[in-house]
């Protein structure tokens, strides 16, 4: 197994997607039409993966492609349904701020930086672990994680090194954790408790980046923002099974509640690819607005928040009958980027990445409840505790 240092990684972010806008820019006409898919590979049988313990999902009958899918994919995830794990979290939001190397923290009663401290170079993401017992702040050019305790709100313990950790997500089954190393273009597979390195699993894609998984937790799917295509991951290998191009710039990806459609956020096309996971094919693309990035779905998992953060604003898209339901602009604008929902379904929580503030947004009418100043360049906050049997990563998707 191949040791990596920091040799190994390539220009700072900042740099590389300067670079791939300037170039997808010129080609901006050639990415007006939806291009078509490419697919390098079949995809693998789905098996039954195990969920350590935790209720096995619920189930109907096997659609196409075969096995079965639980009816929603987001079952555990409703109001304020708590798991014991979570009972002594208390209520904040956690904010890493890129720019500054620190985290700021929010009491999100009083709408208020409560707490602020330094973590590592370069923090991207707030990630809930596994078992929803710490958060790791994923510090992408100091080579770290920095876990917190969520009953404190506090740091609790030193750094640990990983390389390149961009993003971070779990396999469903707790075995794994996946550190998106996206400079060295890689997923990696950690040991979740003890950070030893498992494997490297190379994408010949640049620019990985945000992961979902299948509903039947078999494999996952991930964008590559710097190549416009998809890669599809078998789990119980693991294994690259095949690569999707959608072209633009994909970015957050969602399943819907019923496994039947991946949702991609395309900064550069201004909307949402719509794939379906198991054909792994497009079916369609839904406008929503500029700058399309993060994508966090209602309480009651009836639609899907969107944000827009080259305009501003905020699209509802409708599960049902996937269109958009109304679009919500910021009063004086801004730069939404990702965040959360809050446990009650209450407050959207998005940060503004280049405004250096963070948006509390009421979900009954759009309207800005708080626009709190924090660090330059927040990027992926999350709020906690959040309803869930256990996480998949990211900035809080649990299942």
């Amino acid at each position: 197994m191949p040791v990596w240092t920091s040799s190994d990684r390539q220009p700072p972010r900042a740099l590389r997607v300067a670079v791939v806008i300037a170039v997808w820019a010129a080609l901006a006409a050639a990415c007006a039409e939806e291009p078509g898919p490419s697919i390098r590979a079949a995809t693998p049988a789905r098996p039954q993966v195990s969920t350590n313990g935790n209720p096995a999902p619920l189930s109907a009958p096997a659609g196409d492609g075969g096995g079965s899918q639980p009816v929603d994919v987001y079952a555990f995830d409703g109001a304020n349904q708590f798991s014991p794990a979570v009972r002594r979290a208390r209520q904040l939001v956690y904010v890493p701020n890129s720019d500054s190397n620190t985290v700021d923290v929010i009491d999100p009663a009083r709408f208020t930086v409560i707490d602020h401290y330094v973590t590592g170079r370069n923090p991207q993401h707030v990630v809930p672990s596994w078992d929803l017992s710490t958060l790791y702040v994923t510090n992408d050019l100091a080579n770290s994680l920095t876990p917190v305790d969520p009953t404190t709100g506090r740091i609790k313990g030193p750094n640990i090194p990983v390389a390149d950790p961009y993003n971070m997500y779990f396999t469903p089954d707790g075995k794994y954790a996946i550190v998106v190393a996206e400079a060295l273009q890689r997923l990696d597979f950690y040991d979740p408790h003890t950070w030893q390195l498992r494997m490297h699993l190379p994408v010949d894609c640049p620019g990985v980046d945000h992961v979902d998984f299948a509903a039947d937790n078999s494999f996952l799917v991930a964008t590559c923002e710097f190549s416009g295509k998809l890669v599809k991951v078998d789990l119980a290998t693991p294994s690259v099974a095949g690569y999707l191009t959608v072209g633009g710039m994909p970015q957050d990806i969602k399943l819907d509640p019923r496994g039947e459609v991946l949702y991609v956020a395309d900064m550069m096309a201004n909307g949402l690819h719509l794939v379906d996971p198991v054909r792994f094919v497009m079916t369609g693309f839904l406008p929503t607005g500029k700058g399309t990035h993060g994508l966090y779905p209602t309480r009651d998992a009836t639609a899907m928040y969107v944000s827009n953060r080259g305009e501003g604003s905020v699209s509802l898209v409708d599960f049902a009958t996937r269109q958009v339901r109304r679009t919500w602009q910021l009063p004086g604008g801004g730069s939404p980027d990702m965040g959360g929902v809050s446990a009650d379904g209450s407050v959207l929580w998005l940060t503004g990445r280049y405004n250096g503030e963070v948006y509390a947004i009421s979900t009954r009418d759009g309207s800005l409840l708080a626009r709190i100043r924090v660090g330059p360049g927040p990027h992926g906050a999350c709020v906690w505790p959040q309803p869930g049997r256990y996480s998949v990563g990211h900035t809080g998707i649990l299942r």
